[in-house]
C-alpha cells in the first residue's frame, strides 16, 4: 500500500481512531504511574482530553483541514486535564496550526506539523524533563523530518515514525531512574503511543470503527422539589463522574441510590460498565464525593451554589421588569465587579472551609485524585465578579492546565501562584496584603508557598520498588514533596518518621490535615506524641476531610 496525501476527511476518522484507542487503553495507562498511590490518572487525563476534542471533531458533517483543526485545538485545549493532558492539547495545538492552511496533508506538512507540535509543547512546560511524552513527541518529530526528506510514502513514513516513538518510549526508563526502579516506562509517552498508533491503524485500514460507544446506561431520577430563595433545603447542585475500578456498576449504583438520598434530594444516578454519573443536591458536596471515591477515581466535578444562582436570578428578573429607569440608571444598577477575586482547588469539607475562610470566593473541588480540566478554570473565573484573580491550583498536575486557562482569558487579569499542595496556597493566601500591588503580593504569596513542605500519608495500591524501597500493595507510606519518606504497617509510625525526615533546625509549626478516614481522636492522639517529640515546636490539628490521604502535613 502507498499512500502520498491525507485529506480532511481522513484526518477526521484518524483522529477519532486515536482517541478511541487511549480511551480502550487509558487503564493500562493508569497503572504505569511510577507512585503506587491510589490516585494514578494519566491514562484518565489524557483520555478525557482527547475526547473533548473528539467530542467537536464528530459534530462536522463536512470538514476541510481549517474546521478540523479548529475543532481538535479548541476542544483539546479547553478540556486539558492534569499535567499530561496539557501537554497533549500543546501537541495538537502546534500541528493543526501546521495543517490548517492546507487541503491535504503529504510527509512534508506531517514533518512539519510534528515539529511545530513538540516546539508548541516545549514552551507550554517551564521545565521540561527528559524521559517523559515530551521525550517521545521530539524523537517521532526528529525521525519524521529524517523521513520526510527520504519518501513521500505516508505508510513508510508512518511505519519508521511510529516504530521509533516505541523505541523512546522504552528508553525513557534510561532517562527517569524511578520509571526503572518502577519497572515501567511513561505513562504519558505511553498514552501518545496509543493515539498515534490508533490513528496509524485507521489509515492501513487495520481498524474501521471511529465512533466512541457509550455503553448501555440505566438511569434513576428523584424528583426534585421547586424550592425558592430560603426555602432551598439542599444548596449545593452537584455533579461528577465515577470511573470505577473493581466495583461492579450494579453494585455501586445501588449503593448510591441508597446513600445519596440521604444528604440530598434531586438525585440521578446514571450507570454504565465503567462509569457511573452522579447528580445530587445536597448541603454537603464532600460526603457526596467521599463515598463516590470508594468506588473509583472521580472526574467532572461541578458545584454550584443554588441559593446565590436563585438570589442573581431574581436580581435578573427585576431588572427585566423595570421599564421605567434609564439606560444610565440600569447602568449605575449593574453589580459592582471588585478589584481582586481567589479561586482555589481543593478537596475535602474542612480543607474548603479553612480556604473560604482566607478569602476564596470559588473553590474547584479536585486535587490529588481528580485533576479539573482548563473549562473548569475558565467556568470558576467567569463566577468570579473580580478585574484580577489569583488561582491557586495546589497540585503540580494542574498548574498546566490553570496557565492554559489565564492564556485565554482576555477580559480579567489572571495571575496564577503556582501552589503544589493545600498547605502552600493556605500559606500564600495568609501572605496576601490587600494594600499591596499585585507584583508584590504575587512576590509575596509565592515567598510564603516557598517556605511550606508538605507531606501525605497515604496506602500502596501495588507491589513496586521505588526510591530504594521495597513496598507492598496496601502498606502505608508517607511522601514529602520529593519522595516517599517512610514506609510500614502502623499509620501513626510512617507519620512520625516522615515528619523526622521534614524538620529542621529552622521550623516552628507543624499543621496536621486528618482526612474522612482518620477519626478525631486518633489523630489527638499522634499529635500528643509530636507535641512530646517535638517540645519547641508548634502543633496544630486541622480537619482536613481529604480522601485517600490519612494525614496531610504543613511544616513552617
Amino acid at each position: 500500500m502507498t499512500i502520498h496525501t491525507i485529506d480532511a476527511k481522513k484526518m477526521q476518522q484518524m483522529f477519532l481512531a486515536g482517541a478511541k484507542r487511549i480511551e480502550e487503553k487509558k487503564e493500562y495507562i493508569n497503572e504505569l504511574n511510577v507512585f503506587p498511590v491510589p490516585d494514578g490518572d494519566t491514562g484518565t487525563n489524557m483520555s478525557l482530553t482527547i475526547l473533548a476534542a473528539a467530542k467537536e471533531v464528530e459534530k462536522i458533517s463536512e470538514p476541510t483541514m481549517a474546521t478540523l483543526a479548529k475543532a481538535i485545538s479548541n476542544g483539546s485545549l479547553r478540556g486539558a486535564r492534569g499535567n499530561s493532558g496539557v501537554i497533549l492539547s500543546q501537541l495538537f495545538r502546534g500541528f493543526t496550526k501546521e495543517v490548517e492552511g492546507v487541503e491535504e496533508v503529504n510527509t512534508t506538512v506531517l514533518a512539519k506539523g510534528f515539529q511545530r507540535a513538540v516546539e508548541t509543547a516545549y514552551k507550554a512546560v517551564m521545565k521540561p524533563k527528559e524521559g517523559t511524552i515530551l521525550t517521545v513527541a521530539k524523537g517521532m518529530a526528529d525521525k519524521a523530518n529524517e523521513m520526510a526528506k527520504q519518501t513521500d510514502d505516508i505508510v513508510a513514513f508512518g511505519e519508521t515514525v511510529i516504530e521509533y516513538g516505541y523505541h523512546v518510549l522504552a528508553q525513557t526508563p534510561e532517562m527517569l531512574t524511578v520509571l526503572k526502579e518502577a519497572g515501567v516506562v511513561d505513562s504519558g509517552g505511553q498514552g501518545l503511543m496509543e493515539v498515534m498508533q490508533g490513528a496509524f491503524d485507521l489509515l492501513l485500514g487495520k481498524v474501521t470503527e471511529t465512533k466512541i460507544e457509550a455503553t448501555k446506561q440505566t438511569v434513576t431520577q428523584m424528583p426534585a422539589e421547586e424550592a425558592t430563595g430560603e426555602d432551598i433545603k439542599f444548596g449545593y447542585c452537584t455533579e461528577f463522574i465515577i470511573m470505577l475500578e473493581k466495583t461492579p456498576s450494579s453494585k455501586a449504583e445501588q449503593e448510591l441510590k441508597e446513600y445519596l438520598p440521604t444528604i440530598g434530594d434531586s438525585l440521578v444516578v446514571v450507570a454504565d460498565d465503567e462509569i457511573v454519573k452522579v447528580h445530587v443536591h445536597t448541603n454537603h458536596p464532600g460526603l457526596a464525593f467521599e463515598k463516590a471515591l470508594t468506588f473509583g477515581s472521580l472526574s467532572n466535578m461541578k458545584i454550584d451554589n443554588m441559593r446565590i444562582e436563585h438570589q442573581e436570578k431574581l436580581i435578573k428578573q427585576a431588572e427585566q421588569q423595570s421599564t421605567t429607569v434609564t439606560a444610565e440608571e440600569k447602568k449605575e444598577e449593574t453589580i459592582v465587579t471588585k478589584e481582586v477575586g481567589f479561586i482555589a482547588v481543593s478537596i475535602g469539607e474542612g480543607m474548603n472551609e479553612i480556604l473560604k475562610g482566607l478569602g476564596v470566593d470559588y473553590i474547584i473541588e479536585g486535587g490529588q485524585t481528580m485533576n479539573p480540566s482548563t473549562e473548569d478554570m475558565l467556568l470558576a473565573i467567569e463566577k468570579v465578579p473580580a478585574k484580577t484573580v489569583y488561582i491557586l491550583p495546589n497540585n503540580k498536575n494542574i498548574i498546566l492546565a490553570a496557565n492554559q486557562a489565564k492564556s485565554i482569558v482576555e477580559d480579567k487579569e489572571i495571575i496564577v501562584i503556582p501552589t503544589k499542595t493545600v498547605p502552600q496556597g493556605i500559606a500564600a493566601l495568609i501572605n496576601y496584603v490587600p494594600d499591596f500591588s499585585k507584583e508584590e503580593n504575587e512576590a509575596q504569596m509565592l515567598q510564603g508557598m516557598e517556605g511550606v513542605k508538605t507531606g501525605q500519608v497515604t496506602y500502596a495500591v501495588r507491589n513496586t520498588t521505588i526510591d530504594g524501597k521495597t513496598i507492598a500493595e496496601n502498606d502505608i507510606m508517607g511522601i514529602d514533596d520529593d519522595s516517599i519518606q517512610a514506609v510500614g504497617a502502623d499509620i501513626n509510625e510512617v507519620t512520625l518518621e516522615l515528619i523526622d525526615h521534614m524538620i529542621d533546625d529552622d521550623n516552628e509549626l507543624i499543621c496536621i490535615y486528618y482526612g474522612k478516614d482518620m477519626e478525631e481522636e486518633k489523630a489527638q492522639a499522634l499529635v500528643a506524641q509530636i507535641e512530646e517529640r517535638y517540645s519547641d515546636l508548634d502543633v496544630e490539628l486541622q480537619f482536613g476531610g481529604q480522601p485517600v490521604y490519612y494525614y496531610l502535613i504543613s511544616v513552617e
